[in-house]
């Protein structure tokens, strides 16, 4: 194979890359720059958006070349290797949403189809749009819900749950008091396929003018089983938020449970089947504030007590929201998430092989300088993909890495140019046939957009 297209387009970007350094001003620490992330869900989401507006038009330019540069790179490289390093297309797919879009989540519903949800934001409130994947083509979009009082949160996002059929779970959050914080889990059910929704119902007791949200959903019989965190505890003067579960259904809500007493206040929840059964990860806090990642699993109905996936040691006085994200498949299990501990910035990945119950250690991922915001899903042959958020001085790049089974990381391919900025939210894929279907918020444009990327 002739490599001089290859070899000349890496040089050019690190030629490239190296003057772009050169004429930045000297990064902050992992520490310094995690000062402006920490525990600020309750913020909408235009309220960044000069921020990463104000970024310089060189500087932009800059990444841009670079980013082109590094996939004509990885185009020229075409020997076939391991199922970790063979190279990704990326096909951007036609977004189904409208202006002033966000916010959205990503499943894969029970014909094997990716269904999309997002919020579109209005002078009037917020709606909350359905679409689903046909081929290279997303359908018309559907409305779940609309509302003024929708929290339209940067972190804190709708998502839906296929559940058999044509039924479909939907979850969002809305304001239940003035303080910015005081919002709670609504849930509604179709049974049509989206054309139509039950009444909402909340799936916690609590009516407190707390923060409820972070939610996660998995299928349960003819319910779903919804993890949310709860902030009920500061109602009664105890600043400790917990993790809870309950089935929820159209009609009825039962067995609403404490999974962990002390858990990080802002960070997502993610949950998935294993062979054995659920398995919720979601962010630790210590009584010394130590926030690492934990895992609860439930066997033969009964849920475990909390363990940490991997020591990182993070310990941080406030909620860094940036949460873990977990897929399964058997009894093989993968957890991905982003740490700063002992001031070094990372996104790992670490397997099980046993449902959950153990982990070996982590894969480092990341190219230097994260922010994070991972997700995970498992294709085929007990591979896994993770993406990511990467930095690069001002400019940032949606990430995404396949990984095999023994924890061979494969080349890192670039999916978009995005935004660090919180407006900018968290990418969220799913595994749809051979490909991966994956969607984020273009901040510059104020909308969703998706992409298919091809693992073969």
């Amino acid at each position: 194979m002739n490599r001089a297209p290859y070899v000349l387009a890496i040089t050019a970007a690190m030629l490239l890359s190296s003057r772009a350094a050169a004429q930045e001003p000297e990064s902050r620490d992992a520490t310094a720059r995690l000062r402006d992330r920490i525990r600020e869900p309750g913020g909408v989401r235009g309220s960044d958006r000069s921020l990463a507006n104000r970024r310089r038009p060189m500087m932009r330019a800059r990444a841009t070349l670079l980013t082109m540069l590094l996939i004509a790179a990885v185009a020229c490289d075409d020997e076939s290797g391991d199922a970790a390093s063979e190279a990704m297309r990326v096909q951007p797919l036609p977004t189904p949403a409208g202006p002033r879009s966000g916010e959205p989540s990503i499943v894969v519903d029970n014909d094997g189809r990716a269904l999309l949800t997002w919020l579109e934001s209005s002078d009037s409130g917020a709606v909350l749009r359905m679409a689903t994947l046909d081929d290279t083509a997303w359908s018309e979009p559907r409305t779940i819900a609309a509302r003024r009082d929708f929290i339209v949160n940067w972190a804190d996002f709708p998502s839906a749950m296929p559940l058999g059929g044509d039924r479909i779970a939907a979850h969002w959050l809305e304001r239940e008091g003035s303080d910015t914080y005081a919002y709670g889990v609504r849930m509604s059910f179709s049974a049509d396929g989206g054309r139509s929704w039950s009444e909402p119902v909340r799936p916690h007791a609590d009516s407190t003018e707390t923060e409820h949200g972070f939610v996660s959903l998995l299928p349960a019989d003819d319910a779903v089983d919804a993890i949310w965190l709860d902030g009920r505890n500061f109602a009664a003067g105890r600043a400790e938020m917990t993790l809870r579960t309950a089935r929820v259904g159209a009609a009825s809500i039962r067995g609403e449970a404490v999974l962990d007493e002390r858990v990080c206040d802002c960070c997502q929840t993610d949950a998935a089947l294993a062979s054995g059964g659920a398995v919720v990860v979601y962010r630790d806090r210590s009584p010394g504030e130590i926030r690492d990642i934990a895992i609860v699993r439930r066997l033969d109905g009964r849920w475990t007590e909390p363990r940490i996936i991997h020591a990182d040691g993070w310990q941080i006085d406030g909620c860094p929201v940036n949460g873990p994200a977990v897929a399964a498949s058997g009894e093989r299990v993968a957890v991905a998430w982003f740490t700063a501990a002992h001031d070094s910035t990372k996104v790992l990945l670490a397997f099980s092989r046993d449902g959950g119950a153990s982990f070996g250690e982590p894969v480092r991922l990341d190219e230097g300088d994260p922010a994070g915001r991972v997700d995970v899903a498992m294709v085929d042959g007990g591979n896994v993909v993770v993406s990511w958020i990467e930095q690069r001085g001002a400019d940032a790049s949606l990430r995404l890495r396949r990984v095999s089974p023994d924890g061979i990381a494969g080349d890192a391919t670039t999916i978009a140019s995005v935004s660090a900025s919180r407006a900018a939210g968290f990418p969220r894929m799913a595994v749809v046939g051979a490909s991966v279907v994956i969607a984020w918020t273009d901040v510059d444009a104020a909308t969703v957009r998706t992409a298919r990327v091809s693992l073969q």
